[in-house]
C-alpha cells in the first residue's frame, strides 16, 4: 500500500481534481455571445452590482472537469457494493425506463381524475400486490420514506386506542431495532421502553413479558432485526401484546429478506412500513428518493390517512377529505398520493420477476449473506451464530492486540476496490462490521470479495498496522477526520486573497 509521488501530484490517470473555481483563468470563456444592449432594469435597488463571479474556464476544461469528477464515484454499477440494499442495490435499467414514460414522468398531483385513471390504477394494482405479499387487508400509499411510514403506523395505532377509549402511553423497542423506531415513537408523542436482545440477538421474551402492561400501547420490532436476524418468536410477542391491549408496529426496511416467503400478517403484525426504494427497486443511495408504504391489519384499516384509490362508478376515485367519505381516517400524512416514479418501479419490478421471482430474490439474499459468513467466519469473528438473513454481522475480536480497529480495517478494503461495508452497527455489537451482498451478486464476484477479506485479515494479524492506519492511499482524498467533516464542515469555498493584500 505504498503511494507513489509525481510531479504533476497525480497517479496514473487518477487526477488530484480542482475546485472549478480554482480552474479559474481571466478572460477565458466557454461561449461567445454579443453583450445585451443597454436596457432598462426593471430590479431597481436590487440589481446586481458587480460580476456574478463564475469561473472563467473553456468547455473542454468544463466537460473534463465534471467528467473527472463522476470517476471519482463507486457506485453499484462500478464494482461489489457490501453495503447491500441499505444503501444501494442492482435496479433494473428497465424500471428506470418505465418510471420515465410521460405518461407517468409528467404527472401534475392537481390534475383531473378523469385525466390520471391510468396512474390510479398502477398504485391500485401495486397495492393489491402489497396486501397480498404481507397478508394484510390494508395499505397506505402516501408515505415518503421509511421512518415516514413508522410515524404513519404509529399514527393509525394511537387512532385506533383512542376511538375505543383506551389512550396509552408507552411503546416497547427492543434494542435490535432500527434507531428510527425509538425517535419515532418519541417524535409521535410517546414514551419509549427499550427491550433488550437475548444472546442470540433476538427479542428476549422474559424482558417483553415482565414490560407488558395497561399503558403499553404497542411493540414497535424490526423483523428481520438489526443484526440480520429473523424474529421467530414475533408470532408469540404479538399474541401477548395483544393480551395486554396493545398492537404491533413491524418495521420492515428487511422485507427484502423474506418477501415471498413470509406474510407478517400471518404473525401478528398490525402495521409495517415497507421500503419500496429498498425491496421492490429503485436506487436510493445519499437519502432519497423513497417511498415509506404502510400496509395495515383489519383494526387499523379504518384510521389509514388520506388520500387513497377506490374504485368509483366511472373508473378510479381518490378520497381526499376529512368526513363522512372517510370514516375514522387520521388525516393526511402528506401534501398529495405518494411517490409516483417509485410506484412505477416497485409495480415493474413485482411484475418482471412474477411471484415466483421473488420468492427466488429472498432466498438469493439470504443465500448470499450466509455463503460470506461461512466462507469468513474463520478469519473474522461472527457476532452470532448462524444462519443469518440477508445480511451478516461481524465484531471485533478478530483485531484484538493488532492495534487496528474495525475503521482501520474497511479503510483498507476500499484501496482494495471495495466500498466498504455499514460499520460501527447495529450498535449492540462491538466494533461491528456488517455485510449484506444482495441477491444479483454472482458466487464468482463473492468468492473475489473474500479472497480480500481473507487476505486483509491475515496481514491485520502478522503485524500490518501502521499500513492500516494510513489507508486509504489509492483514492483521490486521504483518510478524512470523519468528526470534523460531520460536526465542522467547510461547505463553501473562498480564494486565497492576493499575495499583495496578504504582504499588506
Amino acid at each position: 500500500m505504498s503511494e507513489l509521488a509525481s510531479i504533476a501530484g497525480h497517479k496514473g490517470l487518477q487526477f488530484d481534481e480542482p475546485l472549478l473555481f480554482e480552474m479559474d483563468c481571466p478572460g477565458r470563456c466557454g461561449v461567445d455571445i454579443e453583450q445585451p444592449e443597454a436596457h432598462a432594469s426593471r430590479l431597481g435597488g436590487l440589481a446586481r452590482k458587480g460580476a456574478i463571479g463564475l469561473a472563467r474556464v473553456s468547455e473542454p476544461q468544463v466537460v473534463r472537469h465534471f467528467t473527472r469528477l463522476s470517476q471519482q464515484n463507486f457506485s453499484i454499477d462500478s464494482g461489489f457494493y457490501p453495503l447491500g440494499s441499505c444503501t444501494m442495490k442492482h435496479n433494473p435499467r428497465l424500471n428506470e425506463k418505465m418510471a420515465r414514460l410521460p405518461g407517468f414522468a409528467d404527472l401534475h398531483p392537481l390534475q383531473p381524475i378523469a385525466t390520471v385513471q391510468g396512474a390510479l390504477e398502477l398504485m391500485d394494482t401495486l397495492a393489491h400486490w402489497l396486501k397480498t405479499l404481507t397478508g394484510m387487508p390494508a395499505v397506505a400509499m402516501s408515505p415518503g420514506a421509511g421512518a415516514h411510514g413508522e410515524l404513519c403506523g404509529l399514527m393509525a395505532m394511537r387512532a385506533c386506542l383512542e376511538a375505543r377509549g383506551d389512550p396509552r402511553e408507552v411503546i416497547l423497542v427492543p434494542e435490535s431495532a432500527h434507531g428510527t423506531n425509538p425517535a419515532t415513537a418519541a417524535f409521535c408523542g410517546f414514551s419509549v421502553h427499550a427491550i433488550p436482545a437475548d444472546t442470540r440477538g433476538r427479542l428476549d421474551m422474559a424482558a417483553l413479558k415482565a414490560a407488558l402492561g395497561p399503558k403499553v400501547a404497542g411493540l414497535m420490532i424490526t423483523n428481520p432485526n438489526t443484526c440480520g436476524l429473523f424474529e421467530n418468536d414475533l408470532a408469540e410477542a404479538s399474541r401477548l401484546v395483544h393480551e395486554a391491549g396493545g398492537l404491533v408496529y413491524c418495521d420492515g426496511a428487511n422485507f427484502n429478506a423474506i418477501v415471498g416467503r413470509v406474510r407478517p400478517g400471518d404473525l401478528g403484525v398490525d402495521a409495517m412500513h415497507i421500503n419500496l426504494h429498498k425491496t421492490f427497486s429503485t436506487p436510493h443511495g445519499g437519502g432519497g428518493p423513497g417511498s415509506g408504504t404502510v400496509v395495515l391489519s383489519e383494526a387499523l384499516a379504518p384510521y389509514a390517512p388520506v388520500p387513497y384509490v377506490v374504485h368509483g362508478k366511472d373508473g378510479f376515485d381518490l378520497v381526499e377529505g376529512i368526513g363522512a367519505e372517510s370514516g375514522e381516517s387520521f388525516g393526511r400524512i402528506k401534501g398529495f398520493h405518494g411517490q409516483m416514479g417509485m410506484f412505477v418501479r416497485a409495480l415493474a419490478y413485482m411484475m418482471s420477476h412474477g411471484a415466483d421471482g421473488l420468492w427466488q430474490v429472498s432466498g438469493d439474499a439470504v443465500l448470499n449473506a450466509n455463503y460470506l459468513l461461512a466462507r469468513l467466519k474463520d478469519v473474522l469473528s461472527p457476532a452470532y451464530d448462524g444462519p443469518c438473513m440477508h445480511e451478516c454481522v461481524f465484531d471485533d475480536d478478530f483485531l484484538k492486540g493488532t492495534g487496528i480497529t474495525t475503521l482501520d480495517f474497511v479503510k483498507a478494503l476500499i484501496d482494495q476496490g471495495y466500498h466498504a461495508p455499514t460499520i460501527y452497527f447495529p450498535l449492540i455489537v462491538h466494533g461491528a462490521m456488517l455485510m449484506e451482498p444482495t441477491e444479483s451478486e454472482s458466487k464468482e464476484t463473492l468468492d473475489e470479495y473474500v479472497a480480500v477479506v481473507r487476505d486483509l485479515a491475515g496481514r491485520a494479524t502478522a503485524g500490518e498496522a501502521e499500513a492500516f492506519r494510513q489507508a486509504p492511499v489509492h483514492t483521490p482524498r486521504r483518510r478524512m477526520d470523519e468528526t470534523a467533516a460531520a460536526r465542522k464542515p467547510v461547505l463553501t469555498w473562498s480564494p486565497e486573497p492576493p499575495a499583495t493584500r496578504a504582504a499588506e
